[in-house]
C-alpha cells in the first residue's frame, strides 16, 4: 500500500460521512455566533440539521466575486472572520484588493497534506519560490513545511542567479512554486554550470502544468505533482504520485455546482468549485471560488479514497455585456429553474461588429408544445433582452461547465 500522511487518507465512505456529521453542525454554529456576515446569511438555519453534504447544499453560497464588495462595507474582512482581526496572526492582501486572514494555529493553510503526497519528508530542505510579500502563497508552504518537519529556505520570486546558488549550495530536496519559475532556475542553472541535481521532488501551483512542461522538468530528475489552493480557504486538493486528477483535501468539503447557482451538479459534469473548510478564525461556509472542475468517478489507484476532481478548468464567473447589458449566469439559471422540463440551459452569444444576437439553448426531453415560445417570453423578462431559442436533446451541450458562451467575432 502506498504511504499516506495520515490515516484519514484511506478512510471508508461511511466513516468520512460519520466525521462531517459531527464537524459540519459545529462549524456553522460557530460561524453563526462569531462572524458578523454568516449571522446574518444564516440565520433561518438550524445548525444542529447540517449534518451531511445534502443539507450543506441547501445554504447559501458566498463567491470570491462578493469579497471586495463586502469588505469595503465592512473592514476589514467583510464580517467573515471569527476571529477579531486584532487577534489574528497576519492578514495578506491579494489583487482586488482582496485581504485574507491567519490565524495562530500550525499549518492553518492544511498544505503538509499535500508536500507529503509530492514525496517531500521530515528533515528535508524545502527552496520555496512562492512570494512572501503582501499575497500569502510564501506563508501557506512555509506553515506546511513547517508541519511536516521540514526547513525553508525563503527564496520568493525573481532573483534566479542568486536562487541557483542557494540551490547548489545548500543542496535542497524539494521545490515549492510555479512550474514555470521551475523550468527558468533549471535552465539558468545548465548555462551557469551549476549542479542543482539535488532537488527531486517538486510541487507546484499557481498555474497550469501542460504535460509536456512536466515531462520537461522529469528530464533534468524532478518529479512534479500539483496541488490547489488558494488564499481564502488555503489547500482544495492535491495530486498524488497516480497523477489521475486531484485528491480532495481531508479538510475541505468539496461541492460542484452549477454556475450561477448553488446547486450540485451530477458527477463527471464541469461545474463551480464551491469549498467548505472548518478554520476557527476564517470560517468559510461554501466559498465559491469561481473556478469551474469536474468530479472523477472512483477513488485515485494510490490508495486514498477521498473525492477526486479533475483539476482546474477555466472560470464560472462567465457575466458578459450583450447589447450594452450585463447578463450573469445565475439568470440563465432562473430562467430553466422557471422550466422544469430544462434539464441543462446555455446562452450562446454572437455577431460582429457590435450586432449582438444571442441564443438559449436548452436541453429537453422531446420537444413539449409551446416550450420554445415560453422559454423565450421568460428570457426577455429575466435578460430584458430578445434572443432565440433552441431546444435540443439530452447530452447535446458539450459538458464544459459553460453557462454563457460568448462566440462574438473581436477582429
Amino acid at each position: 500500500m502506498a504511504e499516506h500522511y495520515d490515516d484519514l487518507e484511506t478512510r471508508s465512505a461511511d466513516a468520512r460521512a460519520a466525521w462531517l456529521a459531527q464537524v459540519l453542525p459545529t462549524q456553522i454554529a460557530h460561524a453563526k455566533a462569531n462572524a458578523a456576515h454568516f449571522a446574518k446569511s444564516l440565520a433561518d438555519v438550524d445548525p444542529a440539521a447540517v449534518t451531511d453534504r445534502a443539507a450543506l447544499a441547501a445554504l447559501p453560497v458566498i463567491r470570491k466575486s462578493d469579497l471586495q464588495a463586502l469588505q469595503l462595507a465592512s473592514p476589514p474582512l467583510g464580517g467573515l472572520n471569527a476571529t477579531p482581526a486584532d487577534k489574528l496572526a497576519r492578514i495578506f492582501m491579494s489583487p482586488g484588493p482582496i485581504f485574507e486572514p491567519e490565524g495562530h494555529g500550525p499549518d492553518g493553510f492544511r498544505f503538509a497534506r499535500s508536500m507529503f503526497a509530492a514525496g517531500f519528508r521530515t528533515g528535508e530542505l524545502v527552496h520555496n519560490t512562492f512570494a512572501y510579500h503582501l499575497t500569502p502563497a510564501g506563508r501557506i508552504c512555509e506553515s506546511g513545511a513547517h508541519a511536516l518537519g521540514c526547513p525553508i529556505f525563503p527564496a520568493g520570486v525573481g532573483n534566479t542567479e542568486q536562487q541557483v546558488q542557494a540551490i547548489a549550495s545548500l543542496k535542497p530536496r524539494n521545490y515549492v512554486g510555479t512550474p514555470s519559475f521551475l523550468r527558468i532556475i533549471l535552465e539558468k542553472a545548465k548555462e551557469m554550470g551549476a549542479d542543482v541535481s539535488s532537488l527531486r521532488h517538486a510541487l507546484v501551483s499557481g498555474e497550469a502544468l501542460p504535460p509536456s512542461l512536466r515531462a520537461d522538468l522529469a528530464e533534468y530528475g524532478v518529479a512534479v505533482l500539483q496541488a490547489y489552493a488558494t488564499a481564502d480557504v488555503g489547500l482544495i486538493a492535491y495530486e498524488s504520485e497516480a497523477k489521475e486528477g486531484l485528491i480532495v483535501d481531508e479538510g475541505a468539503v468539496v461541492e460542484i455546482v452549477r454556475p450561477g447557482t448553488g446547486d450540485p451538479v451530477p458527477d463527471g459534469e464541469v461545474g463551480e468549485v464551491v469549498v467548505t473548510v472548518f478554520n476557527a478564525d476564517y470560517p468559510l461556509v461554501r466559498f465559491g471560488t469561481g473556478d469551474m472542475s469536474a468530479v472523477l468517478a472512483g477513488p485515485s489507484p494510490c490508495g486514498r479514497t477521498n473525492m477526486r476532481i479533475k483539476g482546474w478548468m477555466g472560470r464560472a464567473d462567465q457575466t458578459t455585456k450583450i447589447k450594452g447589458m450585463f447578463v450573469h449566469p445565475g439568470q440563465v439559471a432562473e430562467i430553466a429553474r422557471r422550466h422544469p422540463e430544462i434539464a441543462r440551459a446555455r446562452l450562446e452569444v454572437t455577431g460582429e461588429k457590435g450586432q449582438d444576437s444571442m441564443t438559449l439553448v436548452c436541453e429537453v426531453a422531446g420537444t413539449p408544445e409551446g416550450l420554445g415560445d415560453a422559454v423565450g417570453q421568460t428570457l426577455t423578462a429575466v435578460t430584458k433582452l430578445r434572443g432565440a431559442v433552441k431546444l435540443v436533446g439530452h447530452g447535446e451541450l458539450p459538458n464544459d461547465g459553460k453557462v454563457i458562451a460568448d462566440l462574438r467575432s473581436y477582429e
